[in-house]
């Protein structure tokens, strides 16, 4: 299996997403250490921002495309073929105003392509777009300020994060969506503490059980 490994954090040691995202990769690793392992760090080398001539270059078919539209498009035909060898993504991000860090939303706007992750034909009716691939697995390990974010608790209204996160990467493949969050940080009690311990117990197991280690249980 191919596992890629988004980091968004600008964080280095300080980063709780990162932190978590070792742990779960680190469990991965120990049941399946010939596996594949691509990391993308967005967070430190952030991808550029779509331009008009990024547009232009990918609503041009490939065989009418010049040689500086294929340059336009040289980080981003990486950046999907990452994408499209994966079986598993690990997303690990902290929660910023209450939705995603601008570079991991550059990342996601160089991934998501016509014709490269999903087609779009109007003959389908009112849901002309279709994914390339389908049955990835999204890991989605999150940390924010604040808490309650999950859905049924009293800011699931403002978790902008993992839906935005979700649905796009529906267009990259994506069938199930596994979910591990910490929360609380701003507040630095005891709260924030289960949390991080929690969190990474569930990460830990999570690993395991999409890893294929039949002692494995998790909620997350």
């Amino acid at each position: 299996m191919t596992i890629l490994s988004i980091q968004a954090s600008p964080r280095s040691d300080r980063s709780l997403s990162r932190k978590l995202s070792e742990v779960f990769i680190s469990a991965w690793r120990s049941l399946r250490p010939a596996d594949e392992f691509l990391t993308r760090d967005v967070g430190r080398n952030p991808p550029p921002h779509l331009t008009e001539e990024w547009i232009g270059a990918a609503f041009t078919p490939p065989q009418s495309r010049s040689a500086a539209q294929h340059e336009v498009l040289r980080v981003s035909d990486e950046l999907v073929d990452e994408v499209l060898s994966a079986d598993v993504i690990v997303i690990a991000t902290p929660m910023y105003n209450y939705g995603m860090p601008s570079h991991l939303k550059s990342w996601i706007d160089q991934v998501i392509r016509i014709d490269r992750t999903f087609t779009f034909d109007l003959a389908r009716g009112e849901q002309p777009i279709e994914p390339v691939q389908s049955g990835k697995s999204l890991v989605l390990l999150t940390a924010s300020g604040e808490g309650h974010f999950a859905p049924g608790e009293a800011n699931a209204d403002r978790n902008h994060l993992d839906t935005h996160i979700e649905h796009a990467l529906r267009l990259a493949g994506v069938s199930e969506t596994h979910r591990v969050r910490i929360e609380f940080q701003e507040f630095g009690d005891q709260r924030h503490r289960s949390s991080v311990a929690a969190a990474h117990a569930r990460a830990r197991d999570l690993a395991r059980r999409l890893a294929g280690d039949p002692s494995a249980d998790t909620g997350a």
